[in-house]
């Protein structure tokens, strides 16, 4: 049995300008870490872009939870992602009719399409939901996820619904590059899987989330990019941590595709 593509052969495969500049970017820089930077003042994300972008393949952002939001701060994360080389992923979960959704990202004090790589949305409300962001975000060269699976314990995102979100997926393919999820969905080398809560060590804390390391995601569960946030955040050294992430991860990726 032949070895899964690696990232640099899977990048002609992508219809989505945002999966190629991924997949091309992780074979380069030599890794699948995303930092999911959870914190509420924007010199802190700043600070945080800076120390770790050399790590990173993505930042992961909630742009709502900014408590001192602001243009200039885009202006800022945006050169540090082009000095860094990394992607900017807005968190926004999107879960809307179509109407509503294609506002929230392209209008009101975020203008999340105008500098967020990728975004990412709920399939719950149908394809009309992707079909509004695609018409904002396509002709920006942007890419959704779609939520497939969640780390949190009693979601109910089950198998039946990963399976229909895979298929709803397959409608825009020049839009949807990808997924959040788990598990691999589909062997389709144009499809990228980000895993979300993943630690060094398996557990869980007090609100449900539930952690799977790097190596179960990549090797065992088959997914492409490792998510992780307070496993870096809280440490004593968050930079280092980063790298003992980024150095396991891709290890973890060489042991499935060399």
């Amino acid at each position: 049995m032949s070895s899964p593509l690696t990232y640099a052969e899977r990048i002609s495969l992508c219809k989505n300008p945002v999966a190629k500049k991924l997949l091309a970017l992780m074979s380069d820089k030599e890794t699948n870490l995303s930092l999911s930077a959870d914190v509420t003042q924007a010199d802190d994300l700043l600070e945080l872009a800076n120390q770790l972008g050399p790590e990173l393949c993505i930042l992961k952002t909630h742009i709502d939870i900014l408590e001192d939001f602001s243009m200039s701060f885009i202006t800022d994360l945006k050169k540090l992602a082009a000095k860094h080389q990394f992607l900017i992923f807005e968190d926004r979960k999107f879960a809307d009719i179509g109407h509503t959704v294609k506002l929230q990202y392209e209008k009101g004090i975020y203008h999340i399409v105008d500098w967020a790589d990728m975004t990412n949305a709920h399939t719950l409300p149908g394809p009309g939901i992707i079909k509004a962001l695609q018409e904002a975000g396509l002709p920006r060269e942007r890419g959704l996820l779609l939520l497939a699976e969640m780390s949190s314990e009693g979601n109910l995102l089950d198998k039946s619904y990963a399976e229909k979100t895979l298929m709803m997926a397959e409608q825009f393919p020049e839009f949807v590059f990808g997924f959040i999820a788990q598990h691999q969905l589909s062997n389709d080398p144009h499809w990228i899987h980000l895993t979300p809560g993943v630690q060094l060590a398996t557990g869980r804390d007090s609100l449900g989330q539930q952690y799977i390391t790097p190596e179960k995601a990549i090797i065992e569960n088959k997914t492409d990019v490792i998510i992780v946030g307070r496993g870096i955040l809280q440490s004593n050294n968050p930079v280092s941590t980063a790298k003992q992430y980024r150095e396991i991860g891709w290890k973890a990726y060489l042991t499935v595709c060399v």
